[in-house]
């Protein structure tokens, strides 16, 4: 019955989608971009000019042309993040370009900001191919404490991705990909918890083979899943060895090649229809519905079955229609639905806990962490079919989250500095507090009477 009232507030909220939309227009050429840069030192006179720069500042490069290491002490590059995008592959809206890309990095920069205190930068690029945006990311790298690549399109973004992790000495990270394969990760976890099974023997179907779930995949068989109890429907079917394309994809897409190769151990064929049969979780991220998820094909899976339908802005079939077809757990992207897998409740605490012990790299092991210690958070408030995730509005799981990734880079060996759970905590804390009293005082009398004109 949970869904008959949800389905009901959603219908009277049928139009907050346009009405977000016509605000956000209204707003753009009001406040001109979502974020600034600001002084973070004093100025009380023109004498500390002399000593931000010239000619005091040459103490300060001579030391870091020394040691480079010291520009994550001397600069704000320890707090730093760049946002690359090419806008080749913007969430519900595709190939917009790099232009129209902006907003929604702008907007990312807000959130990283806002809850991680992380100083995030948006750069769209004018360059396309795998090449040049890996030449560009390893240009930027003096400048920057890590590296968010967002809104590339696939398969491109994994061999980018793969690239830059190995050959870069900052943390790299895509959103697209271990984002969302971290909350979902996270969900899943809980929801298994609460069916009574355990990663290891459970039969997971994977709808969609785009960033997403390809992360998914690789991260769940990192977390100890069996590969072959994975399945995998890309838009002409079920990945397995003897399908007609596998040359072809073995040039095009390896990753894709890869798992047609190691998942499936039963060799099932034909579309999401078999692949259900018998299935334990269904994770769907592939194409808006409703109607791409049919009620009888979860009806066709085992008894407790988890459904995660993550397709924005509509998912791919109602949640009350998942219900009824009998899953007893149900996840969207939706915040308006229960268990909303959310990207933002994991790239801000991952960045801030990495970039506290001035990480290296962000390890599959470090992206396990963080979803653990993002469920164990939702648990310790008590676990429900429409509770397997925290939300946005709950700030504790971002140090939790920051805390539990820093101490893993120290743990693997990729930390320049070798802090405490509680320094990290503690350090984490303090950036992000700081930052929301940044945040509520630019909230000032003339930024409410923009917003209410």
């Amino acid at each position: 019955m949970r869904w008959f009232f949800l389905y009901a507030k959603d219908q009277k909220k049928a139009s907050t989608g346009e009405i977000y939309s016509q605000l956000a227009l209204k707003y753009a050429p009001i406040f001109k971009g979502k974020i600034e840069t600001i002084p973070k030192v004093p100025v009380r006179k023109l004498d500390d000019f002399s000593i931000w720069y010239t000619p005091g500042v040459a103490a300060v490069c001579r030391a870091i042309q020394q040691n480079p290491e010291l520009s994550f002490q001397y600069t704000g590059r320890w707090n730093t993040v760049a946002v690359l995008t090419d806008g080749s592959r913007v969430l519900g809206l595709g190939d917009v370009g790099p232009e129209a890309g902006m907003p929604v990095m702008e907007g990312k920069a807000l959130i990283y900001k806002y809850l991680g205190g992380v100083d995030a930068f948006p750069i769209a690029l004018g360059v396309h191919e795998v090449k040049e945006i890996v030449a560009v990311a390893k240009a930027l790298e003096p400048s920057f404490g890590g590296i968010n690549l967002e809104d590339i399109s696939s398969p491109k973004c994994f061999e980018i991705l793969d690239t830059l992790r190995s050959e870069l000495s900052i943390p790299v990270w895509h959103d697209d990909q271990q984002g969302t394969a971290g909350v979902t990760l996270a969900g899943v976890i809980n929801a298994l918890n609460l069916t009574g099974r355990k990663i290891r023997g459970t039969h997971f179907v994977l709808n969609g083979a785009g960033a997403a779930n390809l992360a998914t995949a690789r991260l769940l068989v990192a977390a100890g899943a069996d590969p072959g109890d994975l399945v995998l429907i890309d838009t002409k079917g079920i990945l397995h060895p003897e399908r007609e394309d596998m040359d072809e994809l073995q040039l095009k897409h390896p990753l894709k090649y890869e798992f047609g190769l190691k998942t499936n151990k039963e060799r099932l064929a034909g579309g999401a229809a078999e692949a259900l049969r018998g299935a334990d979780v269904l994770i769907s991220a592939s194409r808006p519905g409703p109607g791409v998820i049919k009620p009888e094909w979860v009806s066709s899976m085992n008894k407790h079955a988890i459904v995660f339908l993550e397709a924005n802005p509509v998912p791919e079939m109602w949640p009350w229609e998942a219900e009824e077809a009998g899953a007893e757990i149900i996840a969207t992207g939706r915040s308006d639905f229960a268990n909303q897998v959310n990207n933002s409740l994991l790239f801000p605490a991952i960045f801030r806990g990495v970039l506290e012990v001035r990480g290296k790299t962000i390890t599959d092991t470090m992206v396990i962490a963080a979803a653990y210690e993002l469920a164990k958070a939702a648990e310790d408030k008590g676990l429900r079919s429409d509770y397997i995730v925290p939300t946005m509005q709950e700030w504790e799981v971002y140090l939790r989250v920051a805390t539990a990734v820093g101490a893993k880079a120290v743990e693997v060996g990729v930390a320049r500095l070798k802090l405490s759970s509680d320094e990290i905590y503690e350090r984490s804390k303090a950036t992000i507090d700081r930052c929301r009293a940044i945040c509520s005082r630019v909230i000032d009398a003339r930024t409410v009477a923009l917003l209410e004109t």
